[in-house]
């Protein structure tokens, strides 16, 4: 069974897209089987960083039931033989707004992939829909950048992706968008309060759903002399959201970045040796490592 590695972040602009694709091309590099999909619904752009404009298929024709699974949707990035792309374009309203069964099915056939890691590029922001594909990984990254209110915008993402994951251990989905819409849960005890209110066993489900939730941080477009409080914003999680912050890694602003960008390339196969590449080398060398376990 494929381990699951979701990629969020609290708003857009972060470099989310890249550091993803080039994830996955690392993680091919290293000889793992990987399938990397664009979840970011109405907004999908990883296949264009890959030099993919019209794609044969993509998440669209699976949603429409055009093909019957997943692994119908997914194509061969042909100069890397153990990477395949699950492209999330078809700008259609029923992409972007799939009903609950439709995402319900859609999460059942990811994780019958056959590959070694599947790699979910997450939308930004605090849909629904990104905080239920960023929570359904077996290990989730979250990109930020130095700046403040990305990272302020980080933690009210993984707050609301906490919320909404313990939440649905012991209530109905339909209570569960009410609860988030009307209500600000401070901390993770008012979550376990309400719990307590519906009755013991609900509490312990409500535990049970956070258990083995250690998000990975890492800090993308970071300037020389850039200053992050990855201090605070771990102290921030684990007071108020009972998690443990890990810091991955910190990928510098690179011109070869941009560079790559313009040739529809990722940075790594695009310039090896640029600083952005090495440190990207390190992310992955770190999270293969994390997950090794599980493979």
């Amino acid at each position: 069974m494929a381990v699951i590695v979701s990629a969020g972040s609290g708003k857009g602009g972060t470099g989310k897209s890249v550091v993803v694709t080039n994830l996955a091309c690392l993680l091919a590099r290293r000889g793992k089987r990987v399938c990397l999909v664009d979840l970011d619904v109405g907004g999908a752009n990883a296949h264009v960083l890959f030099g993919q404009f019209n794609p044969a298929v993509t998440l669209t024709d699976f949603l429409s039931r055009r093909v019957t699974t997943l692994e119908e949707a997914a194509i061969p990035f042909s100069p890397l033989k153990n990477l395949r792309l699950i492209v999330g374009t078809g700008e259609t309203l029923k992409t972007s707004n799939m009903p609950y069964a439709t995402k319900q099915r859609l999460i059942r056939h990811l994780s019958k992939l056959s590959d070694d890691i599947v790699l979910i590029d997450v939308g930004a922001g605090t849909s629904f829909h990104a905080l239920d594909f960023f929570m359904l990984g077996d290990y989730q990254l979250c990109v930020t950048t130095p700046d403040p209110t990305a990272t302020l915008d980080l933690y009210r993402f993984v707050k609301l992706a906490v919320v909404r994951k313990v939440l649905s251990s012991f209530v109905s989905y339909d209570a569960i968008s009410g609860m988030l819409a009307e209500r600000d849960f401070k901390t993770i005890e008012d979550i376990f309060g309400l719990a307590d209110e519906a009755g013991t066993e609900s509490r312990r489900k409500a535990a049970k759903a956070l258990e083995g939730f250690y998000p990975m941080l890492i800090i993308n477009q970071a300037k020389k002399g850039f200053s992050v409080n990855a201090k605070r914003l771990e102290q921030l999680m684990s007071e108020y959201l009972g998690v443990k912050l890990e810091k991955l890694g910190t990928i510098p602003t690179d011109p070869a970045v941009e560079e790559s960008i313009r040739f529809f390339m990722p940075v790594c196969e695009a310039a090896p040796n640029s600083p952005a590449s090495k440190a990207l080398f390190s992310i992955t060398d770190k999270l293969l490592e994390r997950i090794s376990g599980e493979m």
